[in-house]
């Protein structure tokens, strides 16, 4: 599991990011907005940013809500 800080014009907290090499899917998990989700290794980066997109859209602002879908996409197709 590796844990990322995402820094937000709202404030700064934990990303953690769970990678399941068996199932090819990566669990990750924001307890600050009570969000998390499950990404399978087939899902393409804009799919995956359009869907992240619209679930932090409710909560966060649109500028955030871009940014913070991006940095999530890059970081887990570093892993």
């Amino acid at each position: 599991m590796k844990i990322r800080k995402a820094n937000l014009q709202v404030s700064t907290f934990s990303v953690y990011i769970h990678e399941n090499k068996k199932e090819e899917q990566t669990l990750v998990a924001i307890p600050y907005i009570k969000w998390s989700t499950i990404i399978p290794y087939e899902e393409n980066n804009t799919t995956l940013t359009n869907r992240m997109e619209e679930d932090f859209g409710a909560l966060l602002v649109e500028e955030d809500a871009t940014h913070l879908a991006l940095k999530i996409a890059q970081w887990v197709r570093e892993m």
